[in-house]
């Protein structure tokens, strides 16, 4: 791509941006979410069959299993609500947190290495959101000053983007050539955010491309309501939103201090 061509996409970019930043920040809470209360809804309409299943697995007895389907459930649809409406944003975080492991080590999901990576990714996009609570001017270490903006909020930021684009590498299959050549693209872009070059212009193209991607591969709702496959495909559906949202937090905020982009900045 030309200097012309790349300048000319970051000016309309600019320009979506602009006239998008009062919406673009709830936007990203929104979908960031949009996992956990699928799922916390979820536990509530199929407790019993979650109950069991924990049961059956860990045989640890009805009173656990109830107790780790509320703590999900709660845990979960709580975070949501406190994220949306802006309150005490880092407790909702810790309970989403404490959602993902306790998920972690019920399903087994330290064994399976698909469903460890999106883990990965979903702690990313928190690591994002709670970044965004953080005081710019805080150090990293307490009675250390900051240097070159290297705050705690700063290390949260690369942290984040580098756990969220993990996300890509469960999503592509290499079933014909253009799957092959959309997953070489995108792993450009996913290389760019990750150490954030041009952070937001490829933040906002991924997002593109993972929208357009979610609703054709996971559209749960043209699968019959009794298929098995159903719930797997929405979770996916849903779980890739959540990862969009991570996304369009650096669209709207940036990268962060530790980042190609921040460093241009100065040079």
């Amino acid at each position: 791509m030309s200097k012309e061509a790349l300048a000319k996409a970051e000016d309309v970019a600019d320009s979506v941006l602009r006239r998008s930043k009062h919406i673009l920040p709830h936007a990203a809470h929104l979908c960031l979410v949009a996992t956990f209360l699928e799922d916390g809804l979820r536990m509530c309409m199929q407790w019993g069959e979650q109950r069991d299943y924990i049961d059956s697995t860990w045989n640890c007895g009805a009173v656990l299993a109830n107790l780790f389907v509320i703590l999900n459930l709660v845990g979960q649809l709580c975070g949501c609500v406190m994220v949306m409406l802006r309150l005490k944003v880092e407790v909702a975080v810790g309970m989403l947190f404490m959602v993902i492991g306790l998920q972690t080590l019920a399903y087994s999901v330290l064994w399976n290495f698909h469903f460890f990576l999106r883990n990965l990714a979903l702690s990313g996009g928190l690591m994002l959101l709670l970044a965004e609570t953080r005081d710019e001017g805080k150090s990293m270490f307490a009675g250390v000053p900051s240097v070159g903006g290297n705050t705690s909020r700063t290390y949260m930021q690369l942290t984040g983007r580098m756990l969220l684009v993990l996300m890509f590498l469960t999503v592509f299959s290499f079933d014909d050539t253009s799957h092959i050549i959309m997953f070489c693209i995108g792993l450009v872009l996913v290389i760019l955010v990750a150490i954030g070059f041009k952070a937001k212009l490829s933040a906002l193209v991924l997002t593109v491309i993972l929208l357009l991607g979610n609703l054709l591969i996971n559209d749960f709702w043209n699968l019959p309501s009794d298929s098995p496959m159903r719930d797997f495909v929405k979770y996916d559906f849903f779980q890739l939103f959540s990862v969009i949202g991570g996304l369009l937090l650096v669209v709207a905020y940036g990268p962060g201090g530790v980042s190609f982009d921040e460093h241009k900045k100065r040079w």
